[in-house]
């Protein structure tokens, strides 16, 4: 049996998906990647998941850090493994519906260069980092 340090896992991540209602419809809150890998491109509010910290907990905190909004009540949304999704190494992550104010206005925080809510609609693939288009294309359902 290996030790503790044997394994080589995946890295785990959790991913914060809000929305809301606006003036022309659906409305997702997302925030401006501050650094590679997808630097400059839009991503849902998210993070990795600490040594001994619930993933519940982690999306909470990941969205409050990156947009200043509290969240409540992560309800499991989808999850995300492919290995070669990130470039940086095999991320697994977790996608979590999470209640929010809808009238919050989000601060970009921690490594995120903005964080606004943005009409889901005109969103298209080459504006999203790694497979988050997929995660637009399923609140479009």
């Amino acid at each position: 049996m290996a030790g503790e340090g044997g394994y080589r896992n995946p890295a785990l991540a959790v991913d914060a998906v809000s929305v809301r209602e606006g003036p022309r419809g659906l409305q997702v809150l997302l925030i401006t990647r501050g650094f590679p890998p997808y630097e400059g491109r839009l991503a849902f509010p998210g993070g990795f998941v600490e040594r001994g910290e619930d993933p519940e907990t982690a999306v909470l905190r990941e969205l409050s850090e990156e947009t200043g909004i509290e969240g409540s009540n992560p309800e499991l949304f989808a999850v995300r493994g492919d290995p070669n999704r990130d470039p940086r190494k095999h991320i697994v992550s977790i996608f979590y519906r999470v209640g929010v104010d809808a009238d919050a206005i989000p601060e970009a925080g921690d490594d995120a260069r903005d964080a606004e809510w943005i009409d889901l609609e005109g969103l298209v693939a080459e504006q999203l980092a790694g497979d988050h288009y997929s995660i637009i294309e399923e609140l479009r359902k």
